[in-house]
């Protein structure tokens, strides 16, 4: 088995798959990566069993086989060479030689039979969907999900594909992002739970692609197909939570504010709150909002006017300023609309501009008791 490769290139692809492989692997040949040439063309995949990528490399080859290289080791050295082609040899003595135009090096590899099969769907749906639109579902609401191994359904990201629109949701109890694309549908009703990790890979490699995504799931698997990649993940088993139930319908009291003074502004009276609760202090009368903080314990505190346009009835209401910072560190637009009730209920945190044409983002934050 001999290939001819851009060693800038290979490198390029390596990065992206290393991201699927763990620190700490149960099995040893998970620190590898696969190499399966055929027909000139080379795939090479990473996996950590719950995730599978592989992508297609192009290479100078006229030999078939496939092998296990050891990923750290291969990432160090290949950083380490400027634009060069190299050449992969497989050695009698179980080694792949790599030459550059310097110099020799010998890696030991593994039998290319030993690494895990990726899963095959059987009987999937299918979605398609824009690279970009998926990598920027990915990222309003990623941020959003739990980390709370007890509560493995809301670790991950909820998919909801129908013929009226395709949402995501995520939330930890604490807050909650629904991103909604009524401008892309799907051709029947499904959803299924994602988790983390390959949601961030893909944020990673979609971000300001164009390229069309294809999207196959059945109950336990899903497939994301794009450009020369294929990732195959397990879904998170279980129910995800009503989450319409918990968005408060009616909201009488709603506050309008310029997004960047509010962010800097609970950003500057936070650094004042307490390190256990970040609680801060919202007050609304009229026009003006009043953001405060105090940290009883040291006597820090702070506080902060700002002008907004308000509608509703004067209240206060306290929420975690590091939710708060967050959310609003999520949203693009210039002006964002704070929706309340009570201040018990949850707020809805909503954009009120820079969203394109059927796109919709939901954000909602639970409020903290205020100790008067």
């Amino acid at each position: 088995m001999k290939f001819i490769v851009s060693s800038t290139y290979l490198l390029k692809q390596l990065q992206v798959l290393g991201g699927v492989i763990n620190n700490s692997n149960t099995l040893p040949i998970l620190d590898n990566f696969l190499f399966e040439l055929k027909d000139s063309k080379l795939t090479v995949s990473a996996s950590d069993l719950e995730t599978t990528m592989s992508s297609v490399v192009d290479v100078e080859s006229d030999t078939d086989g496939s092998i296990a290289l050891p990923a750290r080791l291969l990432l160090d050295t290949l950083k380490t060479f400027p634009e060069q082609p190299l050449t992969f040899v497989v050695e009698d003595n179980n080694t792949v030689e790599i030459s550059s135009n310097h110099g020799k090096y010998a890696l030991a590899y593994a039998n290319g039979s030993e690494f895990p099969k990726a899963v095959a769907l059987e009987d999937p749906s299918t979605t398609t969907i824009s690279g970009d639109v998926l990598a920027t579902a990915i990222s309003k609401t990623i941020f959003a999900a739990g980390n709370d191994d007890l509560r493995p359904v809301m670790s991950g990201v909820f998919f909801q594909f129908s013929t009226e629109g395709l949402t995501f949701v995520a939330t930890d109890a604490h807050k909650l992002v629904k991103y909604t694309r009524e401008d892309i549908k799907a051709s029947q009703v499904a959803e299924f739970i994602m988790p983390k990790k390959p949601l961030n890979l893909l944020k990673g490699i979609l971000a300001a692609s164009d390229e069309a995504v294809t999207i196959e799931y059945n109950d336990s698997n899903a497939k994301f197909t794009f450009e020369n990649s294929v990732l195959v993940c397990r879904l998170i088993d279980g129910k995800y939570p009503n989450y319409e139930a918990v968005i408060p319908k009616e909201n009488p009291n709603k506050l309008t504010i310029d997004r960047t003074q509010f962010l800097n502004s609970v950003r500057r009276v936070s650094i004042f709150s307490n390190k256990t609760t970040h609680q801060i202090r919202l007050k609304i009368a009229g026009a003006e909002l009043n953001i405060s903080a105090e940290d009883i314990d040291y006597s820090n505190k702070a506080e902060e006017r700002l002008t907004c346009d308000y509608q509703g009835d004067d209240m206060q209401i306290g929420f975690n300023s590091r939710f708060l910072t967050e959310m609003l560190n999520n949203l693009s637009s210039d002006d964002v609309q704070l929706e309340m009730s009570l201040p018990n209920r949850a707020g809805i945190l909503t954009p009120t501009d820079g969203l394109d044409e059927g796109e919709r983002v939901t954000m909602l934050v639970m409020p903290v008791m205020l100790n008067n």
